[in-house]
């Protein structure tokens, strides 16, 4: 049985991702920083008796990582996937963000995968074999107000990805990023619900976000599918775009300049943005 290592796994995305491979034969190792105060994966591990085995990780933090990720090789043997999953999100402003608020979404999102990278990359590239999917987000492909953080880190881990792909390709190691789009998340909900700014993008994505979730919400089972048929596919494309936006929204920003781009966030009023919008079209 191929085990498979999922981070961030209290729910969402991560929920599922773990739900997803545990039903389709494989042993999840599902981490999350606060087993106790998450107990739905365990509970539902248990009354399907899935083969999830759930245990407290932080990935903010070295040594919770390299605890849990040695004692689960040390009990079971070597890990097969990584999925890095665990996220945090911020938004605002630059002026607004704390300086805390950006180290936040650069310590979970781009440090936090690193640190699991490390722990498990020794044992994949002695044995040739494994297999690393990261969890981005369309956010690495294009930044906007008011997720500067958020987008930030989103590029940083997608840099770091495709470094480490080509690092690992000779060793047999399978490195992905998975991009989705606007899904029916508790993050993507609070971004829906951002509240009232000094500059009008807030209120502007927030809306975008809102809208989205109400006329079309899209299942973070959709992410966990995905997931699942990238690692039984075999396949080595890189990025892998997920939800009916993504493709869409990333070739948009494709479609603009850079000034184009800028012209169109900068939109102070709906009459600019609608002449920045045919601008961009």
């Amino acid at each position: 049985m191929r085990s498979v290592l999922v981070t961030g796994s209290s729910k969402g995305i991560g929920y599922e991702i773990a739900i997803a491979f545990a039903h389709a034969g494989y042993r999840v190792f599902a981490t999350m920083r606060n087993p106790s105060g998450s107990p739905a994966l365990a509970e539902k591990a248990a009354a399907e008796s899935l083969p999830i085995f759930v245990s407290a990780m932080d990935v903010d933090r070295d040594d919770s990582v390299a605890n849990a990720i040695a004692a689960i090789q040390s009990k079971h043997g070597p890990i097969d996937i990584l999925i890095n999953n665990a996220g945090v999100d911020r938004a605002g402003s630059i002026e607004e963000q704390s300086l805390d608020d950006f180290r936040a979404c650069m310590e979970t999102n781009y440090f936090g995968a690193i640190r699991c990278i490390k722990a498990v990359v020794p044992q994949m590239r002695e044995r040739r074999s494994g297999t690393i999917i990261n969890i981005s987000s369309v956010a690495g492909s294009f930044s906007h107000p008011p997720m500067t953080a958020y987008c930030s880190s989103k590029w940083a881990l997608e840099a770091m990805s495709e470094s480490l792909a080509c690092e690992m390709k000779s060793f047999g190691v399978h490195v992905a990023l998975v991009k989705p789009g606007i899904i029916d998340t508790s993050m993507a909900h609070r971004i829906g619900a951002t509240g009232h700014s000094e500059y009008p993008h807030a209120a502007r994505i927030a809306a975008l976000f809102s809208k989205t979730l109400q006329d079309a919400p899209v299942p973070p089972t959709v992410v966990a599918q995905k997931v699942l048929d990238l690692v039984k596919s075999g396949t080595w494309q890189f990025r892998h775009p997920v939800g009916p936006d993504a493709v869409p929204l990333i070739e948009w920003r494709k479609s603009m300049t850079d000034e184009q781009w800028i012209e169109h966030h900068s939109a102070e009023d709906e009459n600019r943005l609608k002449a920045a919008q045919a601008a961009g079209e």
